[in-house]
């Protein structure tokens, strides 16, 4: 299997329109080649690619910063003496002045396969930015570790933030290189735009779907992303970001677990199994106990549930739903304990005077029916599945691979 990038760096052939032309690079620290040379570095040893430019979308192009809302500075790359600009600084959205510096720009984003994962909402902003001042756009590709299946509500209108590109459902099955087809369809944006696509991308087969099990190493993309397992639950575990709930922040296994110091997990997994036992398929819960270092309940002991799908005889891709078995433990602990406090209030990456949990879900909805006493499994089923069965109809004609 080849990436994105080791194309382009084996074949001169898809190299040639950048000749004479100056070029930038948006990266991350998981951009890297199979022998784990960072793109950068490969890029700038070529002869026939003239980097100008980079750009380090949110924790930074070194993936320095471990939290959200953490800015990056701008800082001229010591090695290779190119400016490289933040796009999670004092700006979002590349500055004119910004895109002065190149003529293209090379995307080069290992995502998650999650709306609310910011990278894709960069890729929109450097589209817009490239159709605005006539630059071009080459994604470079990359898989996607939470392969093909689709999930989750549809962000809904005026619910558009960093964490909400538009109106597609949390888990959504594209790449990179087919979601940036998508952007240009779905916001008819005038831009030159390319993929350089991967060889040997199997987003329907056994054991990675699409990630290259014992073929690859895994980078952090970000520096709570650190294995496939998170990859997989990351779809239901980001909306702890949303609650009071820890989601792992300050553990070795951030976003693949959920717990707090008040809660009962033994009888959490219960009331959910009694609840929808068909949305906890495709995976083992385990009652654990952790202690985080920092963030939400630094220093506490809390009684957790981590969401297993490491081990492929218990693991069933399309089988497991991580928006539903998340949505489904609010639900437990509401019904357990109808006065908890569960929602978080504060102003979510830069959404003002709304409910993390709402910014997270691009509407009301989910937290409507945790909090609504007499709503059932079906009626979120009935609400996502309809915005589900949607998104399947848009996207397939942007599906580069089989």
């Amino acid at each position: 299997m080849k990436f994105g990038i080791e194309r382009l760096l084996e074949d001169a052939s898809l190299r040639a329109p950048l000749a004479g032309r100056r070029v930038a690079l948006t990266a991350h620290p998981a951009s890297v080649t199979r022998d784990l040379t960072h793109a950068l570095d490969a890029l700038t040893a070529l002869s026939d690619v003239n980097v100008t430019a980079a750009f380090g979308p949110q924790h930074g192009m070194r993936g320095d910063k471990q939290d959200n809302m953490i800015e990056s500075a701008d800082y001229a790359d010591p090695l290779h003496g190119v400016p490289v600009f933040s796009l999670y600084g004092e700006v979002r959205r590349p500055t004119g002045q910004m895109m002065s510096t190149f003529d293209v720009v090379l995307i080069d984003l290992q995502d998650l396969g999650c709306r609310i994962y910011t990278f894709i909402t960069t890729l929109l902003y450097m589209l817009e930015a490239a159709a605005a001042h006539g630059k071009e756009v080459w994604v470079l590709d990359r898989p996607n570790p939470a392969g093909r299946p689709i999930e989750g509500l549809s962000l809904r209108a005026g619910w558009e933030s960093f964490v909400g590109a538009g109106p597609m459902p949390m888990r959504h099955g594209l790449t990179l290189g087919e979601l940036g087809g998508w952007f240009i369809d779905h916001f008819k944006l005038d831009v030159a735009y390319r993929v350089i696509a991967m060889e040997g991308y199997a987003p329907d087969a056994a054991p990675g779907y699409g990630w290259p099990v014992g073929a690859r190493t895994w980078v952090n993309p970000s520096p709570n992303a650190p294995n496939l397992w998170m990859a997989r639950a990351y779809a239901g575990t980001v909306m702890l970001e949303g609650c009071t709930l820890s989601e792992g922040r300050g553990t070795t296994r951030p976003l693949e677990l959920f717990g707090a110091p008040d809660i009962d997990a033994r009888a959490v997994i219960g009331e959910m199994r009694a609840l929808a036992p068909d949305w906890l398929k495709g995976c083992v819960l385990r009652e654990c106990w952790f202690e985080p270092t920092f963030h939400k309940h630094a220093k506490t002991l809390c009684n957790g549930v981590q969401i297993h799908v490491e081990d492929p005889a218990h693991y069933d891709h399309y089988a497991f739903k991580p928006w539903r078995l998340q949505a489904l433990a609010f639900k437990a602990i509401r019904r357990l304990c109808p006065g908890y406090e569960l929602w978080r209030d504060f102003p979510y990456e830069y959404a003002f005077g709304k409910l993390p949990i709402d910014v997270i879900n691009g509407s009301p909805l989910l937290r409507e029916w945790v909090d609504d006493s007499n709503a059932a499994p079906g009626d979120l089923d009935a609400l996502a599945q309809a915005d589900e069965q949607a998104w399947a109809e848009t996207r397939a004609r942007h599906l580069l691979y089989s």
